[in-house]
């Protein structure tokens, strides 16, 4: 085979405990002691040592407020290497805070350091919205979280300015924990054309922190654990 054809897919120098490999793959540095909960079924590839505990004690707690009430759709990994997670071709997008908080759809969770505080958590105002839902899962700490969007994201700084930003709730991923949150409802005439039922809502945030938005509405529910 010649090598040159394959040469722009091979993996780079690692360079951060997650980051991306293309845009639709991420890439953990695994070390021992350093492990990882991650969807279940997203491991793609891995390097070295690497163990899966699927459905472990602490997200068990979790699962009887989890968004389908159907187990738990979360692994726990730990061990040495490189570890590779998807999720059907989404884009991946990877945070890393620092002893700060973000509210994380359940549907766009992909990983997170397992040292990080978290909790399923009831999203309070949302349940007006279709397809959104009412819980998400609230990640706080010092570490790295990954998430999954549907198409290119963008990431909105909300403390450039004085303007509130408001966001389709189908469409939102993930957002700073200490924003302020309120529901905002419009009508226009040509809403009504089509399968517009003439209401439309957006939430409204403002204060200083980001939000983060996929360019799509699909409010399928994937959050089942996957074999």
């Amino acid at each position: 085979m010649d090598q040159q054809m394959i040469a722009g897919f091979a993996p780079t120098p690692v360079a951060a405990r997650m980051e991306n490999h293309g845009s639709h793959m991420l890439r953990v540095a695994m070390v021992t002691g350093q492990d990882l909960f991650a969807r279940t079924g997203s491991m793609v590839a891995y390097e070295g040592f690497v163990q899966y505990e699927p459905n472990p004690p602490a997200v068990r707690q979790m699962a009887s407020a989890w968004l389908t009430g159907e187990g738990a759709p979360l692994m726990k990994c730990s061990g040495d290497g490189l570890l590779y997670l998807a999720d059907y071709g989404a884009d991946v997008v990877c945070l890393n805070l620092n002893n700060e908080s973000v509210s994380v759809n359940g549907t766009n969770l992909l990983a997170f350091d397992a040292h990080l505080s978290w909790g399923v958590e009831r999203v309070k105002g949302l349940a007006k919205f279709a397809g959104q839902g009412l819980f998400n899962v609230g990640v706080s700490g010092s570490g790295w979280v990954a998430v999954t969007s549907r198409g290119t994201p963008i990431v909105v700084d909300c403390g450039r300015g004085e303007d509130e930003t408001y966001v389709d709730p189908d469409a939102l991923v993930a957002w700073s924990s200490g924003l302020k949150m309120k529901a905002k409802r419009s009508f226009r005439a040509g809403s009504l054309i089509g399968r517009g039922s003439g209401e439309a809502f957006q939430i409204a945030f403002s204060g200083q922190g980001f939000v983060v938005v996929q360019p799509s509405e699909d409010s399928t529910d994937r959050l089942r654990a996957r074999g």
